[in-house]
């Protein structure tokens, strides 16, 4: 028998954004208890994620500011950890195979989108350090789902994508790239 309460108060949860052009985070803050705010003020998103990354070496849900959250989405958030407590979890996908095949593994070198994910503990502390030798320091638009990727495709880890999604992307203009697509939305997600 899982112990959600003992789940409950060793997971945190952070979310990063700007102080410039940040989203509204209001409703975030009401659906998440104690949830954390990281605040880019240096418009460096790669620094901030950096900083997320080892903000706690224990159990940690990072989201970006420009989510839509599912209704009673601390509870599913919470329900699908206590499943999965040692697997990295991704609570936003946008892959046709969502609509067909569901929850799933798949492997790690694929992991894209950084919307909503779950990394056990020791996991975010191990990511920030494989960024110092990655061969994506000189890429711009800060590729830390890729950094990512590449993490877990060097320690052979699987990752689960989770269906449906438990968040959403708002339809709006990157501000780390404008040329990214305003449409990056979920295939599952249902509020």
């Amino acid at each position: 028998m899982i112990d959600m309460n003992k789940i409950n108060t060793e997971v945190s949860f952070v979310v990063r954004t700007t102080d410039f052009c940040g989203h509204d985070l209001t409703e975030m803050h009401n659906a998440i208890p104690n949830l954390v705010t990281l605040i880019d003020h240096k418009h460096d998103a790669m620094e901030n994620f950096l900083a997320a990354m080892n903000y706690s070496d224990g159990p940690i849900v990072h989201l970006e500011d420009d989510i839509i959250l599912c209704d009673d989405f601390y509870n599913r958030v919470m329900e699908a950890i206590a499943q999965y407590p040692d697997t990295v979890i991704q609570f936003f996908s946008m892959r046709k195979d969502d609509l067909t095949k569901g929850t799933r593994f798949v492997p790690g070198s694929t992991f894209s989108m950084n919307q909503c994910f779950y990394l056990p503990a020791g996991i975010g502390p191990r990511i920030a350090e494989f960024w110092k030798t990655s061969s994506r320091q000189e890429e711009a638009g800060a590729p830390y789902d890729l950094l990512m990727a590449d993490f877990f495709k060097s320690n052979k880890m699987k990752y689960l994508i989770w269906v449906p999604n438990l968040v959403d992307h708002k339809v709006c203009c990157s501000r780390i790239d404008s040329r990214r697509s305003s449409k990056r939305q979920s295939l599952t997600f249902k509020k």
